[in-house]
């Protein structure tokens, strides 16, 4: 008796806890479970999982022999835990944060003088760390009030400047250009140097072969099949089972390498020789821990206008890649009020500034959201209780490694390409029958993917925008004054969206070598 009298307490406070969580997170009041949002949070993870390998590739121009590169994989897995976990807590939203891709090249660039001086890693980081506080200080500030007076950021008022026909676009163009990361992960998609870009050639014998581009697309292809089929029978969890599914194909096929859980293939198991790299403070021994305040001020003569173009790059990228990304994610889990803008949007900036910052100091590059999220969204994730599951991980993946690289890129696409398309249902929400609004919308879907960038997509289509509605307002007002059209046309650009114009032309058209 005594016995089940102590194990209902137990059950009673095991419920408490779990109610506690339930509440605070908003579990069963966004219609989620929590088997829902563990699944979810390891779906994010597992399509997120190659950013701790390729982040120190890509700052080090692959150069894995480099003393710092397992001290990058550190801080990659640090930033990635400290900006999700902040999704997680603060903004209480399914987003998971890492590394940016293409951010990360830059710096690398930028460490390579391939912007004309030779910019320490010390140099770059703290250039990070700049575009980082800018973000962050552009979050705060306020910047007006918004239809119902209550005061909000300028962060916030630069959204609220988005031309609506934009804002509903950044879905579509996400959801492709997610599926076509998936694509070329997969080597689906290949490069063709007749027409750029190619779907893998089936018959073709050596892409059967042993690390042939064949393989790896039969691995994704399989991939998004069973996660279609396990969605349509509504399996919880058919993203995860989807990739796990993949890499059960993709171990006969030789596309997963068994032995990367022995620990080789330059993926260790001794995590304390990685921290030994990281927490050395000097760069030459490996040390990229606080790089930014150890050699980051010493800047070469003449570099001032470069380093001034490099961190307006580095915040133009981080913004609006950001909120490209958070609207088409909250979009597509419907965590969006009736203005379409995210919920909780200012604490999501918070997070994301704050883990820029954060991840500068720890020595990894601009620190943002990734779209991957949406892989955790399009396995039911609602809540903030999956980005915690999804940090969690990213802190052990430091100690655990090969287990998460054991798991081929290939079955991991099969999550991006599904979610691209679930993302396309948005293109139903676009307006096609008024050109001013139709163009930038289609500019802004499809330069997305063949430009690899959500910012210029973003971009081209707010120009196109500005420019198509001063040219018809001009054209509108003339007809007016000659008689021929009885109602005067209204000007509806903002001065925010203006100022976004401007902005936009010098990410365009300055160049940032000096």
């Amino acid at each position: 008796m005594e016995e089940n009298k102590k194990e209902e307490v137990v059950e009673e406070k095991s419920t408490g806890s779990k109610g506690k969580l339930d509440k605070f997170f908003g579990i069963t009041e966004k219609g989620s479970s929590f088997k829902v949002e563990i699944f979810a949070g390891i779906a994010t993870f597992l399509a997120m999982a190659y950013i701790l390998t390729v982040n120190p590739n890509q700052i080090l121009s692959f150069n894995a022999a480099d003393p710092k590169w397992s001290g990058i994989f550190i801080a990659t897995a640090l930033g990635a835990f400290i900006g999700t976990i902040l999704m997680a807590l603060l903004a209480k939203m399914p987003l998971a944060q890492a590394s940016g891709m293409g951010l990360n090249s830059t710096v690398g660039l930028v460490i390579g003088g391939v912007y004309g001086f030779a910019f320490s890693f010390g140099n770059a980081m703290l250039l990070v760390l700049v575009s980082g506080i800018l973000f962050l200080f552009v979050s705060f500030i306020p910047g007006g009030k918004d239809k119902n007076g209550k005061l909000i950021s300028l962060r916030e008022k630069i959204f609220d400047g988005m031309p609506v026909a934009v804002r509903t676009a950044i879905p579509v163009g996400i959801g492709l250009f997610i599926a076509f990361i998936g694509f070329q992960n997969a080597r689906v998609i290949v490069d063709n140097p007749y027409t750029l870009l190619d779907f893998v050639n089936l018959t073709e014998k050596a892409n059967w072969a042993e690390g042939g581009a064949a393989r790896d697309a039969v691995v994704a292809l399989f991939g998004v099949v069973l996660i279609a089929i396990l969605a349509r029978l509504k399996v919880k969890g058919a993203v995860v089972f989807g990739i796990l599914g993949a890499t059960l194909l993709a171990l006969p096929l030789g596309v997963a390498n068994i032995d990367v859980l022995k620990g080789d293939g330059g993926v260790t198991w001794k995590f304390w020789e990685n921290f030994s790299n990281f927490f050395n403070m000097d760069p030459d021994k490996g040390g990229v821990a606080f790089a930014a305040f150890t050699e980051g001020f010493k800047f070469p003569k003449d570099s001032f206008m470069t380093c001034v173009m490099l961190v307006i790059t580095f915040s133009m990228i981080d913004m609006f890649d950001t909120m490209g990304t958070v609207v088409g994610c909250t979009t597509n889990a419907g965590l969006i009020d009736e203005n379409g803008k995210p919920l909780n949007y200012n604490k999501i900036m918070y997070s994301d500034s704050i883990a820029t910052c954060a991840g500068a100091m720890l020595g990894t590059s601009t620190v943002t959201t990734f779209v991957e999220s949406g892989a955790g969204i399009a396995a039911g994730g609602k809540t903030g209780f999956a980005s915690l599951v999804t940090a969690v991980l990213f802190l052990l993946s430091i100690f655990i490694l090969p287990v998460f690289a054991f798991i081929p890129s290939a079955a991991c696409a099969s999550a991006l390409i599904y979610v691209g398309v679930l993302m396309m249902s948005n293109v139903v929400n676009i307006d096609f029958k008024d050109v001013k609004n139709a163009v930038p919308a289609f500019l802004t879907i499809v330069i997305m993917p063949f430009a690899y960038s959500i910012t210029k997509g973003i971009g081209i289509g707010i120009i196109a925008y500005v420019v198509l509605s001063s040219v018809m307002y001009v054209v509108d007002l003339i007809a007016y004054k000659m008689g021929k059209v009885e109602e005067k046309p209204k000007w509806d650009l903002s001065i925010v969206l203006l100022v976004i114009f401007a902005l936009f032309l010098v990410y365009f058209l300055v160049p940032t070598k000096f």
